[in-house]
Protein backbone atom coordinates (compact mmCIF):
# COMPACT_ATOMS: atom_id res chain seq x y z
CA UNK A 1 0.00 0.00 0.00
CA UNK A 2 1.24 3.32 -0.92
CA UNK A 3 -0.56 6.59 1.11
CA UNK A 4 -0.81 9.16 -1.26
CA UNK A 5 -2.04 12.62 -0.49
CA UNK A 6 -4.67 14.18 -2.47
CA UNK A 7 -5.83 17.56 -2.95
CA UNK A 8 -8.53 19.11 -0.21
CA UNK A 9 -10.49 20.00 -3.57
CA UNK A 10 -9.91 15.79 -4.93
CA UNK A 11 -11.16 14.61 -1.73
CA UNK A 12 -14.71 17.25 -1.58
CA UNK A 13 -15.08 15.98 -5.55
CA UNK A 14 -15.15 12.53 -4.52
CA UNK A 15 -17.51 13.06 -1.20
CA UNK A 16 -19.61 15.31 -3.65
CA UNK A 17 -19.88 12.74 -6.50
CA UNK A 18 -20.24 9.34 -4.04
CA UNK A 19 -21.26 10.16 -0.38
CA UNK A 20 -24.88 10.49 -0.51
CA UNK A 21 -24.95 6.58 -1.93
CA UNK A 22 -23.13 5.87 1.04
CA UNK A 23 -24.85 7.79 3.91
CA UNK A 24 -28.13 8.89 2.02
CA UNK A 25 -26.87 12.71 2.90
CA UNK A 26 -25.57 14.74 -0.20
CA UNK A 27 -22.60 16.99 -0.02
CA UNK A 28 -23.61 19.87 -2.83
CA UNK A 29 -20.68 22.35 -2.57
CA UNK A 30 -19.98 24.49 -5.37
CA UNK A 31 -15.70 24.30 -5.44
CA UNK A 32 -13.21 25.10 -7.92
CA UNK A 33 -9.57 24.59 -8.48
CA UNK A 34 -7.15 27.15 -9.09
CA UNK A 35 -3.63 26.48 -10.51
CA UNK A 36 -0.80 28.55 -11.84
CA UNK A 37 -2.29 28.71 -15.64
CA UNK A 38 -6.14 29.56 -14.50
CA UNK A 39 -7.55 32.74 -16.02
CA UNK A 40 -9.07 34.15 -13.30
CA UNK A 41 -10.88 36.41 -15.21
CA UNK A 42 -12.69 33.83 -17.51
CA UNK A 43 -13.26 31.58 -14.39
CA UNK A 44 -17.27 32.67 -13.79
CA UNK A 45 -17.76 32.09 -17.35
CA UNK A 46 -17.31 28.54 -16.64
CA UNK A 47 -18.34 28.92 -12.81
CA UNK A 48 -21.41 31.59 -12.93
CA UNK A 49 -21.72 30.62 -9.06
CA UNK A 50 -19.15 32.62 -8.60
CA UNK A 51 -20.77 35.68 -8.97
CA UNK A 52 -23.49 34.70 -7.06
CA UNK A 53 -22.08 33.43 -3.63
CA UNK A 54 -19.79 34.30 -0.61
CA UNK A 55 -16.77 32.54 -0.63
CA UNK A 56 -14.03 31.03 0.71
CA UNK A 57 -10.30 30.76 -0.80
CA UNK A 58 -7.35 28.58 0.30
CA UNK A 59 -4.28 26.96 -0.76
CA UNK A 60 -4.61 23.43 -1.84
CA UNK A 61 -1.18 22.14 -1.37
CA UNK A 62 -1.01 19.53 1.41
CA UNK A 63 -0.24 21.35 4.11
CA UNK A 64 -2.63 22.28 7.15
CA UNK A 65 -2.68 25.52 10.09
CA UNK A 66 -3.75 27.43 6.52
CA UNK A 67 -6.07 29.73 8.78
CA UNK A 68 -3.11 30.53 11.50
CA UNK A 69 -0.92 31.85 9.04
CA UNK A 70 -3.27 34.12 7.45
CA UNK A 71 -3.73 31.70 4.02
CA UNK A 72 -7.62 31.63 4.26
CA UNK A 73 -10.31 34.39 3.01
CA UNK A 74 -13.64 33.96 4.53
CA UNK A 75 -17.17 35.50 3.34
CA UNK A 76 -15.63 36.85 0.36
CA UNK A 77 -16.83 37.98 -3.23
CA UNK A 78 -15.59 37.22 -6.24
CA UNK A 79 -13.36 40.51 -6.91
CA UNK A 80 -11.78 39.95 -3.13
CA UNK A 81 -11.13 36.07 -3.68
CA UNK A 82 -9.33 37.28 -7.06
CA UNK A 83 -7.35 39.37 -5.31
CA UNK A 84 -6.26 37.02 -2.54
CA UNK A 85 -4.76 34.84 -5.00
CA UNK A 86 -3.25 37.42 -7.28
CA UNK A 87 -1.53 38.63 -4.33
CA UNK A 88 -0.40 35.17 -2.95
CA UNK A 89 -0.26 32.94 -6.34
CA UNK A 90 3.54 32.01 -6.86
CA UNK A 91 4.84 33.89 -4.18
CA UNK A 92 7.30 31.99 -1.63
CA UNK A 93 4.88 31.43 2.08
CA UNK A 94 6.68 29.21 5.12
CA UNK A 95 4.19 27.60 7.33
CA UNK A 96 6.35 26.15 10.07
CA UNK A 97 10.03 25.01 9.19
CA UNK A 98 8.77 24.52 5.40
CA UNK A 99 9.31 26.93 2.64
CA UNK A 100 7.91 26.50 -0.84
CA UNK A 101 5.05 28.55 -3.76
CA UNK A 102 1.93 28.84 -3.34
CA UNK A 103 0.37 27.58 -6.92
CA UNK A 104 -3.13 26.20 -5.95
CA UNK A 105 -5.79 27.29 -4.54
CA UNK A 106 -9.62 25.62 -3.50
CA UNK A 107 -12.22 28.49 -4.21
CA UNK A 108 -15.82 27.23 -2.79
CA UNK A 109 -18.97 28.67 -1.32
CA UNK A 110 -19.16 29.90 2.03
CA UNK A 111 -21.75 28.60 4.23
CA UNK A 112 -22.79 30.44 7.43
CA UNK A 113 -23.08 27.88 10.36
CA UNK A 114 -23.24 27.82 14.18
CA UNK A 115 -19.57 26.88 15.90
CA UNK A 116 -21.61 24.82 18.46
CA UNK A 117 -22.58 22.59 15.53
CA UNK A 118 -19.03 21.63 14.51
CA UNK A 119 -17.84 18.19 14.76
CA UNK A 120 -14.67 16.26 13.68
CA UNK A 121 -14.01 12.89 12.23
CA UNK A 122 -11.15 11.28 10.80
CA UNK A 123 -10.64 7.70 9.54
CA UNK A 124 -7.47 6.06 9.60
CA UNK A 125 -6.23 2.62 8.09
CA UNK A 126 -4.17 0.47 10.36
CA UNK A 127 -2.39 -3.18 9.74
CA UNK A 128 -4.51 -5.03 11.99
CA UNK A 129 -7.76 -2.67 12.06
CA UNK A 130 -9.30 0.73 11.00
CA UNK A 131 -9.90 3.51 13.15
CA UNK A 132 -12.75 6.05 13.21
CA UNK A 133 -12.12 8.89 15.81
CA UNK A 134 -14.99 11.57 16.01
CA UNK A 135 -16.08 14.39 18.47
CA UNK A 136 -18.79 17.02 18.69
CA UNK A 137 -16.26 19.60 19.22
CA UNK A 138 -14.47 20.15 15.87
CA UNK A 139 -12.65 22.84 14.66
CA UNK A 140 -8.89 24.74 14.99
CA UNK A 141 -8.63 23.61 18.62
CA UNK A 142 -9.27 19.49 18.33
CA UNK A 143 -5.74 18.68 19.23
CA UNK A 144 -6.15 20.94 22.89
CA UNK A 145 -9.47 18.96 22.91
CA UNK A 146 -7.90 15.54 21.96
CA UNK A 147 -9.03 14.05 24.98
CA UNK A 148 -13.06 14.72 23.85
CA UNK A 149 -12.57 12.08 20.51
CA UNK A 150 -13.47 9.17 20.53
CA UNK A 151 -12.27 6.15 18.61
CA UNK A 152 -13.76 3.43 17.25
CA UNK A 153 -12.02 0.93 15.96
CA UNK A 154 -13.46 -1.41 12.89
CA UNK A 155 -11.75 -5.25 12.81
CA UNK A 156 -10.89 -5.27 9.39
CA UNK A 157 -12.13 -8.46 8.30
CA UNK A 158 -15.68 -8.05 10.22
CA UNK A 159 -16.45 -4.57 10.24
CA UNK A 160 -20.09 -5.60 10.82
CA UNK A 161 -18.82 -5.81 14.69
CA UNK A 162 -18.55 -2.28 14.79
CA UNK A 163 -21.05 -0.28 17.38
CA UNK A 164 -21.15 3.09 16.47
CA UNK A 165 -24.44 4.66 18.10
CA UNK A 166 -23.70 2.87 21.32
CA UNK A 167 -20.30 4.86 21.33
CA UNK A 168 -21.42 7.95 20.30
CA UNK A 169 -22.18 10.62 23.37
CA UNK A 170 -25.51 10.42 24.78
CA UNK A 171 -25.75 14.52 24.75
CA UNK A 172 -26.41 13.83 21.06
CA UNK A 173 -29.92 12.63 22.05
CA UNK A 174 -32.36 12.10 18.97
CA UNK A 175 -29.52 13.10 16.48
CA UNK A 176 -27.75 10.12 17.95
CA UNK A 177 -28.98 7.23 15.34
CA UNK A 178 -28.59 9.83 12.10
CA UNK A 179 -24.87 10.38 13.04
CA UNK A 180 -24.01 6.83 13.66
CA UNK A 181 -25.76 6.28 9.78
CA UNK A 182 -23.69 9.02 8.44
CA UNK A 183 -20.61 7.66 9.91
CA UNK A 184 -21.18 3.98 8.76
CA UNK A 185 -21.82 5.40 5.71
CA UNK A 186 -18.97 7.59 5.23
CA UNK A 187 -16.80 4.31 6.66
CA UNK A 188 -17.90 2.26 3.58
CA UNK A 189 -17.00 4.93 1.41
CA UNK A 190 -13.72 5.29 2.66
CA UNK A 191 -13.55 1.84 2.57
CA UNK A 192 -14.95 1.27 -1.17
CA UNK A 193 -12.44 4.25 -2.48
CA UNK A 194 -9.37 2.92 -0.98
CA UNK A 195 -8.48 5.72 1.14
CA UNK A 196 -6.23 5.63 3.93
CA UNK A 197 -6.71 8.70 5.57
CA UNK A 198 -9.78 11.20 5.85
CA UNK A 199 -9.78 13.25 8.06
CA UNK A 200 -12.89 16.13 8.38
CA UNK A 201 -12.26 19.17 10.70
CA UNK A 202 -14.71 20.04 10.90
CA UNK A 203 -17.86 19.40 9.21
CA UNK A 204 -21.23 20.75 9.77
CA UNK A 205 -24.63 18.75 9.08
CA UNK A 206 -27.23 21.30 8.23
CA UNK A 207 -30.70 21.20 6.48
CA UNK A 208 -30.48 17.78 5.69
CA UNK A 209 -26.58 18.22 3.98
CA UNK A 210 -23.37 17.89 4.92
CA UNK A 211 -21.24 20.59 4.61
CA UNK A 212 -17.12 19.45 5.15
CA UNK A 213 -15.44 23.06 5.93
CA UNK A 214 -11.59 21.48 6.30
CA UNK A 215 -10.92 18.54 4.47
CA UNK A 216 -7.57 16.33 4.39
CA UNK A 217 -7.23 12.68 2.63
CA UNK A 218 -4.64 9.96 1.17
CA UNK A 219 -5.48 7.04 -1.40
CA UNK A 220 -4.15 4.08 -1.53
CA UNK A 221 -2.04 4.51 -4.95
CA UNK A 222 -1.89 0.89 -5.92
CA UNK A 223 -5.66 0.52 -6.17
CA UNK A 224 -5.90 2.53 -9.30
CA UNK A 225 -6.41 -0.50 -11.47
CA UNK A 226 -9.50 -0.98 -9.11
CA UNK A 227 -11.28 2.34 -8.75
CA UNK A 228 -9.18 4.67 -11.01
CA UNK A 229 -12.65 5.28 -12.47
CA UNK A 230 -14.14 6.39 -9.86
CA UNK A 231 -11.38 8.00 -8.75
CA UNK A 232 -11.69 10.00 -12.57
CA UNK A 233 -8.43 12.88 -13.05
CA UNK A 234 -6.57 12.16 -9.89
CA UNK A 235 -3.95 13.95 -8.77
CA UNK A 236 -1.17 13.11 -6.26
CA UNK A 237 0.76 16.19 -5.49
CA UNK A 238 4.17 16.08 -4.05
CA UNK A 239 4.10 17.61 -0.64
CA UNK A 240 4.45 21.52 0.20
CA UNK A 241 7.59 22.58 -0.26
CA UNK A 242 9.20 19.66 -2.39
CA UNK A 243 10.90 21.04 -5.57
CA UNK A 244 11.44 17.81 -7.72
CA UNK A 245 14.99 17.43 -9.18
CA UNK A 246 15.29 17.89 -13.56
CA UNK A 247 15.31 14.22 -13.58
CA UNK A 248 12.13 13.88 -11.30
CA UNK A 249 10.18 16.29 -13.59
CA UNK A 250 11.71 14.09 -16.67
CA UNK A 251 10.01 11.06 -15.57
CA UNK A 252 6.82 13.26 -14.32
CA UNK A 253 6.92 14.32 -18.10
CA UNK A 254 6.66 10.94 -19.29
CA UNK A 255 4.14 9.84 -17.00
CA UNK A 256 1.88 12.49 -17.34
CA UNK A 257 2.02 11.71 -21.81
CA UNK A 258 1.97 7.93 -21.29
CA UNK A 259 -0.97 5.62 -20.68
CA UNK A 260 1.66 3.49 -18.67
CA UNK A 261 2.62 4.34 -15.05
CA UNK A 262 6.38 5.66 -14.78
CA UNK A 263 7.27 7.04 -11.02
CA UNK A 264 10.55 8.18 -9.69
CA UNK A 265 11.69 9.94 -6.39
CA UNK A 266 14.91 10.75 -5.48
CA UNK A 267 15.95 9.33 -1.91
CA UNK A 268 19.56 9.81 -1.60
CA UNK A 269 21.55 10.49 -4.71
CA UNK A 270 24.76 9.14 -2.87
CA UNK A 271 22.79 5.79 -1.99
CA UNK A 272 24.06 2.34 -2.95
CA UNK A 273 21.12 0.40 -3.63
CA UNK A 274 19.38 1.66 -6.69
CA UNK A 275 15.68 -0.23 -8.18
CA UNK A 276 13.94 -0.58 -10.96
CA UNK A 277 11.15 -1.82 -10.02
CA UNK A 278 8.10 -2.75 -12.01
CA UNK A 279 4.69 -2.12 -10.40
CA UNK A 280 3.23 0.36 -8.03
CA UNK A 281 2.74 -2.77 -5.23
CA UNK A 282 6.09 -4.16 -6.03
CA UNK A 283 7.67 -1.02 -5.51
CA UNK A 284 6.60 -0.37 -1.75
CA UNK A 285 7.41 -4.54 -1.16
CA UNK A 286 11.16 -3.89 -2.70
CA UNK A 287 11.72 -0.33 -0.39
CA UNK A 288 10.06 -2.29 2.50
CA UNK A 289 12.58 -5.29 2.38
CA UNK A 290 15.70 -3.32 1.72
CA UNK A 291 15.02 -0.78 4.65
CA UNK A 292 13.95 -4.34 7.09
CA UNK A 293 17.28 -5.25 6.09
CA UNK A 294 19.05 -2.42 7.70
CA UNK A 295 19.87 -0.39 4.50
CA UNK A 296 17.42 2.41 4.42
CA UNK A 297 20.10 5.11 4.64
CA UNK A 298 21.80 3.39 1.05
CA UNK A 299 18.40 3.10 -0.72
CA UNK A 300 19.01 5.69 -3.42
CA UNK A 301 15.18 5.96 -5.33
CA UNK A 302 11.85 4.88 -5.27
CA UNK A 303 9.80 4.22 -7.88
CA UNK A 304 7.95 2.06 -10.60
CA UNK A 305 7.07 1.56 -14.09
CA UNK A 306 3.67 -0.23 -14.79
CA UNK A 307 0.87 -0.38 -17.14
CA UNK A 308 2.59 -1.69 -19.96
CA UNK A 309 5.29 1.03 -20.82
CA UNK A 310 6.84 1.00 -24.52
CA UNK A 311 9.99 -0.11 -25.08
CA UNK A 312 11.35 3.42 -25.90
CA UNK A 313 9.49 4.43 -22.47
CA UNK A 314 11.02 2.11 -20.41
CA UNK A 315 14.69 2.82 -22.05
CA UNK A 316 14.26 6.40 -20.99
CA UNK A 317 13.12 5.72 -17.66
CA UNK A 318 15.95 3.08 -17.20
CA UNK A 319 18.51 5.63 -18.44
CA UNK A 320 17.39 8.34 -16.01
CA UNK A 321 18.29 5.80 -13.42
CA UNK A 322 21.45 4.67 -14.77
CA UNK A 323 22.91 8.29 -15.38
CA UNK A 324 21.64 8.89 -11.64
CA UNK A 325 22.98 5.92 -10.13
CA UNK A 326 26.98 6.24 -12.23
CA UNK A 327 27.61 9.98 -11.59
CA UNK A 328 29.52 9.57 -8.26
CA UNK A 329 31.63 6.86 -7.40
CA UNK A 330 31.24 5.19 -4.13
CA UNK A 331 33.86 3.11 -1.99
CA UNK A 332 32.18 -0.45 -2.22
CA UNK A 333 30.26 -0.11 -5.26
CA UNK A 334 26.75 -0.19 -6.13
CA UNK A 335 23.68 -2.66 -6.73
CA UNK A 336 20.99 -2.40 -8.86
CA UNK A 337 17.64 -4.36 -8.70
CA UNK A 338 15.58 -5.20 -11.62
CA UNK A 339 12.67 -6.25 -9.56
CA UNK A 340 8.99 -6.66 -9.92
CA UNK A 341 6.25 -9.51 -9.38
CA UNK A 342 4.70 -11.32 -11.78
CA UNK A 343 3.05 -9.26 -14.31
CA UNK A 344 -1.13 -9.22 -15.60
CA UNK A 345 -0.60 -7.83 -18.91
CA UNK A 346 3.05 -5.74 -18.84
CA UNK A 347 5.03 -7.66 -22.00
CA UNK A 348 8.18 -8.34 -19.70
CA UNK A 349 10.55 -8.52 -23.31
CA UNK A 350 9.07 -5.60 -24.57
CA UNK A 351 10.25 -3.34 -21.28
CA UNK A 352 13.52 -5.04 -21.00
CA UNK A 353 14.31 -5.01 -24.50
CA UNK A 354 14.83 -1.42 -23.18
CA UNK A 355 16.41 -1.45 -20.24
CA UNK A 356 19.15 -3.76 -21.81
CA UNK A 357 19.19 -0.80 -24.52
CA UNK A 358 19.94 1.79 -21.60
CA UNK A 359 22.13 -0.54 -19.87
CA UNK A 360 24.70 -0.93 -22.87
CA UNK A 361 24.65 2.56 -23.55
CA UNK A 362 25.81 2.94 -19.57
CA UNK A 363 28.33 -0.09 -19.65
CA UNK A 364 31.59 2.04 -19.37
CA UNK A 365 29.77 4.09 -16.36
CA UNK A 366 28.69 0.69 -14.63
CA UNK A 367 32.15 -1.03 -14.80
CA UNK A 368 33.85 2.14 -13.20
CA UNK A 369 30.74 2.47 -10.94
CA UNK A 370 31.70 -1.18 -9.69
CA UNK A 371 27.96 -2.22 -9.94
CA UNK A 372 26.48 -5.48 -9.67
CA UNK A 373 22.98 -6.39 -11.32
CA UNK A 374 20.02 -8.63 -9.86
CA UNK A 375 16.92 -9.38 -11.81
CA UNK A 376 14.08 -11.03 -10.99
CA UNK A 377 10.55 -10.93 -12.78
CA UNK A 378 7.59 -13.09 -14.22
CA UNK A 379 5.13 -12.27 -16.74
CA UNK A 380 3.59 -12.48 -20.36
CA UNK A 381 6.85 -12.71 -22.18
CA UNK A 382 9.57 -13.00 -19.09
CA UNK A 383 10.77 -16.43 -20.76
CA UNK A 384 12.29 -14.54 -23.19
CA UNK A 385 13.32 -11.10 -21.44
CA UNK A 386 15.05 -13.20 -18.90
CA UNK A 387 16.89 -14.82 -21.85
CA UNK A 388 18.08 -11.48 -23.52
CA UNK A 389 19.12 -10.60 -19.88
CA UNK A 390 21.50 -13.48 -19.11
CA UNK A 391 23.01 -13.61 -22.62
CA UNK A 392 24.15 -9.72 -21.92
CA UNK A 393 25.16 -10.51 -18.70
CA UNK A 394 27.65 -12.50 -20.78
CA UNK A 395 28.86 -10.11 -22.69
CA UNK A 396 28.51 -6.34 -20.56
CA UNK A 397 31.36 -6.74 -18.55
CA UNK A 398 28.67 -6.16 -15.51
CA UNK A 399 27.65 -9.00 -12.98
CA UNK A 400 24.17 -9.66 -13.56
CA UNK A 401 22.14 -12.29 -11.61
CA UNK A 402 18.87 -13.45 -13.44
CA UNK A 403 15.82 -15.64 -11.43
CA UNK A 404 12.45 -16.09 -12.48
CA UNK A 405 8.66 -16.21 -10.83
CA UNK A 406 10.22 -19.43 -9.48
CA UNK A 407 12.25 -17.25 -7.10
CA UNK A 408 10.40 -15.18 -4.06
CA UNK A 409 9.86 -12.16 -5.24
CA UNK A 410 12.39 -10.30 -2.97
CA UNK A 411 14.83 -12.89 -2.95
CA UNK A 412 17.01 -10.63 -4.60
CA UNK A 413 17.23 -8.40 -1.68
CA UNK A 414 19.52 -9.84 0.20
CA UNK A 415 21.42 -11.34 -2.32
CA UNK A 416 22.70 -7.65 -3.44
CA UNK A 417 22.99 -6.37 -0.12
CA UNK A 418 24.84 -9.47 0.81
CA UNK A 419 26.80 -8.35 -2.28
CA UNK A 420 27.73 -5.05 -0.87
CA UNK A 421 28.67 -6.05 2.64
CA UNK A 422 31.19 -8.35 1.02
CA UNK A 423 32.65 -5.32 -1.02
CA UNK A 424 33.14 -3.37 1.74
CA UNK A 425 34.35 -6.21 4.15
Amino acid sequence: MAQRGIREYDGKRLMKKYLKDYTGIPYEGNLVLVGPETNLEKLPDEHPWLLEKKLVVKPDQLFGKRGKHGLVLLNADFEGAKQFIQERRGKEVTVGRTTGILTHFLIEEFVPHDQKDEHYIAIRTFREHDSIYFSTEGGVDIEANWDKVIEIQVPVLEPEKMDIEARLPESLGEDRAGLAKFIKGLYDFFVDLHFTYLEINPFVIKNGKVIPLDLVARLDDTAAFEVGRKWGDIEFPPAFGMKLSPEEEYIKSLDEKSGASLKLTILNPDGRVWTMVAGGGASVIYADTIVDLGYGKELANYGEYSGNPTTDETYEYAKTILDLMTRKKEAGGKVLIIGGGIANFTDVAKTFTGIIQALKEYRDRLIENRVRIYVRRGGPNYQEGLRQMRELGETLGVPIEVYGPETHMTAVVPMALEALKKEVD
